[in-house]
């Protein structure tokens, strides 16, 4: 359904690190089934989901929201990888399938701190020139706009919005932390983002042996401490201790003085170090998942 969306208001900025990765033709539903790790044959027209795309190892490439605009269109909305390096990689996979892989240089993303005119939960909504999704969570209301508009990216409104992310266990993966991490030490089930019931996917085997079996040993944990760089390790004990100081997990991705970082799950709540300054646990919050 189709609504007359506000047009860009003042709070609204662009996200410039998210793009869109648009799939097309008479085989592109079944295609993203069969490549990305949920269930996108749960989507009805309209509605959209956490989702992301596996190494053959069961490793995360790419998280991203998916979004079913019909029966023969998908989008694909990248916060932290380049569509137009993606597209070749997945084209590899598409053989006879009837589906066009298109970057989609045309279109803006747009954040806005503000309830969504119209979208709820997992139902976009449609305007005239752009689609509203409902990026909300716990910490209050958030809404993404995709489409043919123009706007500012202004740095403390994108910091505050990846720091959004990184509050409710949304890891934003750079490229050097792509093909890392399995989706269960990035607790991405804390977003229903990947599936145990639908058939085959590329890393599908690792993903339900890692689960079934009970082979889960890290997961993610939000941190707060004034070393917490991407990449950097998180040691278990502070220097003044008599136990040594041992490195027991590493930040996935960071912004200002937080970061999201695989820890095993028996970590508890610390002490901790990053980069040997001390950091602690904060709780991850909820209300993101689609």
């Amino acid at each position: 359904m189709s609504h007359n969306l506000p047009t860009a208001r003042a709070q609204d900025f662009t996200l410039s690190s998210h793009r869109v990765l648009a799939l097309q033709g008479r085989d592109a539903v079944s295609f993203a089934q069969g490549q990305f790790m949920n269930d996108v044959a749960l989507l009805g027209d309209g509605q959209w989901q956490w989702n992301g795309w596996l190494t053959p190892k069961g490793r995360v490439i790419a998280v991203f929201a998916l979004l079913r605009r019909d029966a023969q269109a998908l989008w694909m909305v990248l916060g932290d990888v380049d569509p137009a390096a993606l597209a070749p990689q997945l084209q590899r996979y598409v053989f006879r399938s009837q589906v066009s892989l298109l970057a989609r240089d045309d279109l803006v993303v747009q954040g806005a701190f503000a309830t969504p005119a119209v979208a709820r939960g997992a139902e976009a909504a449609y305007g005239n020139s752009s689609v509203e999704l409902d990026f909300s969570g716990n910490a209050g209301p958030r809404c993404l706009r995709v489409g043919v508009m123009q706007g500012a990216a202004l740095q403390s409104d994108v910091s505050r919005w990846r720091m959004f992310d990184l509050e409710h266990g949304l890891p934003r993966l750079p490229a050097d932390q792509a093909g890392l991490w399995t989706p269960q030490q990035l607790s991405l089930d804390r977003l229903n983002a990947y599936s145990l019931k639908k058939g085959c996917y590329p890393g599908q085997e690792i993903v339900a042996r890692t689960h079934y079996l009970g082979k889960a040993k890290r997961s993610i944990a939000r941190l707060q401490g004034p070393g917490l760089i991407q990449g950097v390790e998180i040691t278990s004990s502070d220097p003044q201790d008599d136990a040594p100081v041992q490195a027991i997990g590493r930040v996935v991705c960071a912004e200002g003085d937080e970061g999201l970082a695989v820890l095993p799950l028996d970590a508890g709540n610390g002490p901790f170090r990053a980069d040997g300054k001390p950091c602690v646990r904060l709780p991850l919050l909820g209300g993101l998942a689609r």
